[in-house]
């Protein structure tokens, strides 16, 4: 739990595919589908808070 507090808001793609452990393309594609991709002035951030909601989603029970 510290370390989602310690985490940041946004992140790039690369660093966003290594921190959730996944391939850049499957980063790409998740982030795009929980509706967290931000470009500004051309860079492409992807808001983790909103990420974490989307995969939290399918939590199986």
């Amino acid at each position: 739990m510290a370390e989602k507090q310690n985490r940041k808001k946004f992140v790039r793609y690369k660093d966003g595919a290594e921190l959730y452990s996944l391939g850049i393309q499957n980063f790409m594609k998740i982030a795009k589908e929980a509706g967290a991709v931000r470009k500004i002035r051309g860079t492409v951030l992807v808001n983790t808070e909103k990420l974490d909601e989307y995969i939290d989603s399918f939590e199986v029970r």
